[in-house]
Parts: structure tokens; C-alpha cells; sequence
């Protein structure tokens, strides 16, 4: 190789960087924030989600997946909602969380379905605290833990959020 080349990755060391990256978050804030403290040692089984749904495992992992795609398009849209409250308070105006908090309910039914409990923990947080450094830190956790899930479905995810992305520009 050339000096100061870099080797590409393949799609296998993507993805076992962006699975390292994500367990690095939630150990980041699981020792930051006391709340969720436990996300970082969660592991999710399909198990429960199979008997109490009354549904076989491939349609779990399908819905897992489904999930972790859910979640990863809707980031864009919590941020945007954090950045509008950091704006409105900059501003010293009232702090509409309402539209933040809906969309936390929307990924928390699908969430509490599925029994993903760490996923369950911090979409409970993100509907009832006001403080928004805190709220950024429960999505930095919540994008940490679903592609913690599926993590070949969230690098593809990621890929080709990126790819639409550029195409808009």
C-alpha cells in the first residue's frame, strides 16, 4: 500500500465498527445517567416477544428489523425537534415538546410490543423530561441501542439514508 493510504473497510468491519461505536454510547451514558444505567449491559431475546405476541421468530427479527429501520429514519426528525426547543429557548419563548414527545410515543408502542426493554426505558424519557441536553443524550442512547439489535439492518439503513441524502443536494 502507498504510504499514508488507508486500506477501504469491507461491509463486515463497517459493521462491527458501527456496533462498537454504538456499545462505546451506551456505556458512555449509561455511566453518565443514572436512569440508564442498565442499557449498557442489555441484551434482547426474542423469547418473550415470541410467547406473548403468539408469533414465530422470523416475523420478530422482521419487526426488529423494521424497528431499528424506524428508528434510524425518525433521528433526523427528533433532532430537528431538539433543535427547534434549543432554538425557542435561546429565544426565552415557551417550549413546545409536544411533536418531540408524540413521536417518542409512536416508537414506544412499537417498542413495548416488541419487549425491547432498554428501548422501552428511554423513549419513557424522552416523554417526560423537559431538560433538552438530556433528551439529545436519550437519542444519542436510543440510536446506540437499535443498532445494537440489527446491526447489519442499521448499516444499511445508515448507507442508504446516506445515499438519499446526497441525492437532495
Amino acid at each position: 500500500m502507498f504510504e499514508g493510504s488507508k486500506r477501504k473497510l469491507s461491509k463486515s468491519e463497517h459493521i462491527q465498527t458501527l456496533l462498537y461505536k454504538s456499545y462505546k454510547v451506551c456505556k458512555k451514558i449509561s455511566s453518565k445517567e443514572p436512569v440508564l444505567s442498565t442499557i449498557y449491559e442489555y441484551v434482547y431475546f426474542v423469547d418473550e416477544a415470541i410467547e406473548e405476541l403468539g408469533v414465530e421468530e422470523e416475523i420478530i427479527h422482521q419487526l426488529i428489523e423494521d424497528y431499528v429501520v424506524q428508528i434510524l429514519t425518525t433521528k433526523a426528525t427528533f433532532e430537528a425537534y431538539l433543535l427547534n426547543l434549543k432554538e425557542l429557548k435561546i429565544e426565552k419563548k415557551e417550549l413546545d415538546f409536544t411533536p418531540l414527545r408524540e413521536l417518542a410515543h409512536k416508537n414506544l408502542g412499537v417498542a413495548r410490543n416488541l419487549r425491547i426493554k432498554d428501548a422501552e426505558k428511554i423513549l419513557t424519557e424522552l416523554l417526560k423530561k423537559d431538560d433538552i441536553v438530556y433528551l439529545e443524550y436519550c437519542l444519542e442512547a436510543l440510536v446506540a441501542c437499535a443498532i445494537r439489535l440489527k446491526p447489519s439492518r442499521a448499516y444499511a439503513t445508515i448507507k442508504l439514508l446516506a445515499i438519499k441524502k446526497s441525492l437532495e443536494k
